[in-house]
């Protein structure tokens, strides 16, 4: 869904973190992005082609950026997550993404009526487009509309199945519906898929705990 389950934090914008490299001269292709993504041997390298991917990367490269989150790195690590929610907020087309902007402030502003009628007409004019209906998800999430937001999940899962936020919020909905098991579930998906969402695994933990307690309690 958002990109951090539980908090609902600043959509859109651009991770800074220390250290990160200077960016490639003249701004690197997408070609360029990944072959230096693919230097085992040069962390700098790495860190600036998964950089570069935040601004220039595809839906299909998705899988060199699931991969850079096992990066051994941290650096490269976290750019390419937040890299991944970048290429995701893009859909192509100029006029959907002025609209998923518009989308995005009204989520923001807490006008959750607002936010599910733009993003109902985005996923209306851009089905394919996943993170329309990721967005949708997390707008019925907000408003206590746990089954309609499930649903729209499912649309994302069919055209991202790379989404962790998605598969948190599966968790996050589920938590909330009181089946702690199928929350665990989906949350050890998404770890499955990005290792580095702390808050996730320490929830994790916590669910564990939590069944075995509830198991012994019905002996």
């Amino acid at each position: 869904m958002t990109r951090c389950w539980p908090a609902l934090l600043a959509l859109g914008a651009i991770l800074t973190i220390p250290g990160a490299p200077p960016p490639l001269a003249a701004g690197p292709t997408r070609e360029q992005a990944l072959t230096a993504l693919a230097d085992a041997g040069d962390v700098d390298n790495r860190r600036r082609g998964v950089l570069a991917l935040g601004e220039t990367g595809l839906m299909t490269d998705l899988p060199q950026l699931a991969g850079a989150l096992r990066d051994a790195d941290r650096l490269v690590r976290a750019f390419a997550e937040n890299a991944m929610w970048q290429v995701w907020s893009r859909s192509g087309d100029e006029n959907v993404d002025r609209l998923f902007a518009v989308g995005v402030e009204q989520m923001s502003a807490r006008r959750g009526e607002l936010a599910v009628e733009t993003f109902t007409e985005i996923v209306q004019r851009h089905p394919e487009f996943a993170e329309g209906w990721n967005k949708r998800a997390t707008v019925y999430y907000l408003l206590g509309e746990y089954q309609k937001s499930l649903t729209d999940c499912d649309e994302v899962m069919k055209r991202n199945p790379y989404h962790f936020g998605a598969l948190s919020g599966y968790g996050m909905i589920y938590l909330e519906l009181d089946q702690p098991a199928k929350a665990l579930d989906y949350f050890q998906q998404a770890l499955r898929v990005n290792p580095n969402l702390e808050s996730i695994r320490q929830t994790v933990e916590m669910l564990k705990t939590l069944l075995i307690q509830r198991r012994k309690d019905t002996l």
